[in-house]
């Protein structure tokens, strides 16, 4: 461009673009959820399961990078993946962690992908109990609930004796990709959108 000319292209306006991807995922049936596990992050994610689920029957793509967070915000999407009629396609990246491989498991083992850089973290629940001594206990004793609830659903998922993950998660147990379809949290590992169609 010259200097004596002169740019006549409106700029996007804030929002515009963001408008656009919103379309696009929608019409695409993708979801993403990055970052940590919140109550808003799932009520979001949530939101777009059941609009997506309304408007038809076909597969929902969950791409999920996450290292965690509130383990009840992923109880609610583990458990809505299951609620709704529509299959979702649960697709990991980057890492997930904690809360957000719980709620990666709500999808159907032979549903459950990642691309090959991903890591996945299983571990007992933390808490940081505070209060009256009787408070600290029946904190504790519901960390312990917790502790048993997402063995059993990693066992009843991964196909994994109770054992073993009780024994697994009593600390940070980390795994690459191919170490997760081993031990049964993954189904396949993709590298590209058309092998989602794949058998």
């Amino acid at each position: 461009m010259h200097a004596d000319e002169q740019d006549h292209s409106s700029p996007a306006t804030p929002g515009q673009n963001n408008d656009f991807l919103e379309e696009k995922s929608f019409r695409t049936r993708t979801v993403l959820l990055f970052g940590p596990i919140t109550d808003a992050s799932a009520s979001e994610t949530v939101r777009r399961l059941l609009t997506l689920d309304a408007a038809s029957s076909a597969a929902i793509n969950l791409i999920v990078s996450s290292p965690g967070g509130h383990l009840e915000s992923g109880d609610a999407i583990h458990d809505v993946v299951r609620f709704i009629s529509a299959p979702v396609n649960m697709i990991g990246t980057g890492w997930v962690g904690s809360a957000a491989t719980h709620l990666y498991l709500g999808a159907a083992r032979e549903r459950r992908f990642c691309l090959p850089q991903t890591r996945f973290l299983i571990h007992q629940p933390s808490g940081g109990a505070g209060g009256p001594a009787s408070d600290i206990a029946i904190q504790a004793r519901e960390i312990v609930k917790a502790r048993e609830r997402i063995a059993r659903v990693i066992a009843r998922e991964s196909g994994q004796p109770l054992d073993r993950v009780l024994a697994d998660i009593e600390r940070d147990h980390w795994m690459p990709a191919e170490d997760a379809v081993a031990y049964g949290l993954v189904s396949r590992i993709i590298e590209r959108r058309a092998e989602l169609d794949e058998g």
